[in-house]
């Protein structure tokens, strides 16, 4: 130790100093909460920020909370990676999080410029997980709604079960718009245009966006009607001017009912752009009417009118309300499913 000392003077370095900056030196736990604070909360969208609240509540502070943020190193951050290979999209999220983090701090100057840890460690591979829907489960799907929107469902276990109505209602939307949960979770009726049939949202996943509303779903909305201030929501909430914040519970018990084990609210967006695609819609067309940000795709549908995006979002509507109020006795073969558009 004393030679250690002894060289570190000669040196040119202050050894005290240095042990002195080490400790006072902040945690990651510490460089976490400043980039909630000053990054994430200011910069990113709600669902974002919720995301990001998990992995370091449940991943990061677990790991490394205590850590000094200078002495956090590529086998730290390679060692937690390779321990969440199993899940492959979490690991890259956890990791594209951390390096976040790490930039920061060299910003911060709490790190040495050009020290981020997190370069150079290889993402794994994502298997994107798409689920499609056959006629014959879209009818038992829609025969399952219908049955929930009059009272109480019997579950597999034969548990009596009450589903909330406005979940009910956000399904219907999700299958008859394309639309992403949190874009019908949080629709507004002041963001409704009856006259030209569209939801205008100021800001989405991909910023300003319309959700085309053809006439399965402005009945939908009809049903609901905005009864008064407090309605501010078109999914209501249980408290004054709130909305719904997660179908998870509503569509477990709906989709076990209906046979669906596998499939995700998620995959209902697929399942109007393959009834697209199966009509013999264009691909630059559907992918309008998701609102995919794609730079190459917004260049093919860029030239496209109103007119006929509203159309084909009626088209595609009918289809699925058609195939919802079938009897699954009435089919007699599958549907053909096609790929969904990226």
């Amino acid at each position: 130790m004393a030679q250690e000392w002894l060289r570190d003077v000669a040196l040119g370095l202050d050894p005290a100093a240095e042990r002195e900056a080490s400790r006072k030196a902040p945690s990651i736990g510490d460089v976490l909460k400043r980039y909630l604070k000053e990054h994430a909360e200011p910069h990113k969208k709600p669902s974002s920020i919720r995301n990001d609240k998990r992995i370091i509540e449940n991943t990061l502070i677990p790991e490394f909370g205590k850590l000094k943020i200078r002495d956090f190193s590529r086998q730290d951050i390679g060692k937690l990676h390779g321990k969440l290979k199993d899940t492959p999209y979490e690991a890259n999220r956890t990791l594209a999080l951390m390096s976040k983090v790490c930039n920061l701090a060299e910003i911060w100057g709490l790190r040495t410029d050009g020290s981020n840890p997190c370069r150079h460690i290889k993402r794994y591979r994502e298997h994107r997980r798409e689920r499609l829907l056959s006629e014959q489960e879209l009818a038992k799907l829609g025969s399952v709604l219908r049955s929930a929107n009059l009272g109480p469902i019997r579950d597999v276990d034969g548990e009596e079960k009450l589903i909330n109505p406005a979940a009910v209602a956000a399904l219907r939307l999700l299958l008859f718009t394309g639309a992403r949960a949190g874009e019908v979770l949080s629709m507004k009726w002041a963001w409704i245009n009856w006259r030209k049939g569209r939801a205008e949202l100021p800001d989405s996943k991909t910023g300003q966006k319309f959700v085309y509303l053809p006439a399965p779903a402005i009945a939908v909305l009809s049903e609901l009607q905005q009864q008064g201030p407090d309605d501010v929501y078109v999914i209501k909430g249980k408290y004054p001017a709130t909305h719904l914040t997660n179908l998870k519970n509503s569509w477990d018990t709906i989709r076990r009912v209906a046979g669906l084990e596998d499939v995700r609210v998620h995959d209902l967006r697929h399942c109007f752009a393959s009834v697209g695609a199966m009509q013999g819609m264009s691909l630059p067309l559907i992918g309008a009417l998701l609102g995919h940000r794609d730079i190459a795709t917004t260049h093919r549908y860029a030239h496209l009118r109103d007119d006929p995006v509203r159309s084909a979002s009626d088209r595609i509507a009918s289809e699925v309300e058609a195939l919802l109020n079938r009897e699954v006795s009435q089919i007699k073969r599958a549907g053909v499913v096609v790929e969904p558009l990226r």
